[in-house]
């Protein structure tokens, strides 16, 4: 018998492909129907197909969710932390890596094991002893103490590093022959080709920022900085339970990360086709 066809091998990988893609689909599904639909029909039609049918769709949860739980608040505190942490460690992060790939120097391997192996380091081990510290810095209750922590982060600075490493060393090379530093180089050369690596890093860390959940349940003690998780977790808590209102609430702190990652997903692609983010 001879090999089988392309189609033949294509189609019962787009089979498994279609039904593991549902089966992550439902669950957002349910939160953007839940979330137009009145309360008690949330969870009253959840174990049949109408759970992911509007009945009676209207926009009372949204109104009801952005006032009960202080959405706009919470918002901006969210917009404020991550528009700084990652504003900030794209410049930390980008540096760093370049210095590992561009300018050695003695023991810059081991700086660089180092990096790796901090990578797989959870937040969780260092919380405690972290919170300590920013406690005694005084910066509990703060943006600072959220966004500090987070600005330098490992694998960002492994990703930076591989993707500026097979950059062609001519493009710097011609750049520092017309007089620029190694600043100026980085700044006018290095930068303005590495679109795809910022975009992508920049989305992942607004990710991780933006659902961040332990660390603010740690360092905050009231609303003024709460950022979005936290006000989401105390919204299922907050009488009366609502869970049309948590749907919309969840809905609302989605479609920020989606508007950002429409945005920027031409250079995330082509920087995980291209660069060295395959894992």
């Amino acid at each position: 018998m001879g090999a089988p066809s392309l189609r033949g091998r294509v189609i019962p990988s787009y089979i498994v492909m279609t039904i593991l893609a549902l089966f992550f689909v439902f669950p957002i599904l349910f939160m953007v129907v839940g979330a137009f639909k009145p309360d008690q029909l949330v969870l009253a039609e959840a174990n049949t197909l109408r759970a992911f049918w509007p009945t009676h769709a209207s926009f009372n949860n949204f109104i009801s969710a952005f006032y009960r739980a202080r959405f706009g608040q919470l918002l901006r505190n969210s917009v404020i932390i991550a528009t700084f942490t990652v504003g900030l460690g794209l410049v930390i992060n980008s540096m760093f890596g370049y210095g590992l790939s561009r300018l050695p120097f003695r023991g810059s391997g081991y700086v660089l094991l180092g990096v790796i192996a901090l990578t797989i380091i959870p937040l969780e081990a260092v919380a405690i002893p972290l919170l300590w510290i920013m406690s005694e810095l005084g910066l509990r209750n703060t943006y600072t103490v959220q966004v500090l922590p987070f600005i330098a982060n490992p694998l960002f600075i492994y990703l930076f590093y591989t993707f500026f490493l097979p950059i062609p060393k001519d493009l710097e090379d011609a750049a520092r022959v017309d007089g620029a530093g190694p600043l100026r180089t980085f700044l006018q050369v290095v930068v303005p080709i590495s679109k795809p690596a910022y975009a992508t890093v920049a989305i992942l860390s607004y990710m991780f920022i933006w659902g961040q959940l332990l660390w603010p349940v740690l360092v905050t003690t009231g609303p003024d900085v709460r950022p979005l998780p936290l006000g989401i977790s105390v919204l299922i808590h907050q009488p009366p339970i609502s869970w049309g209102d948590v749907m919309a609430f969840a809905l609302m702190m989605t479609l920020p990360l989606l508007i950002l990652f429409i945005a920027f997903q031409r250079w995330f692609v082509q920087s995980v086709a291209s660069s060295g983010l395959k894992g």
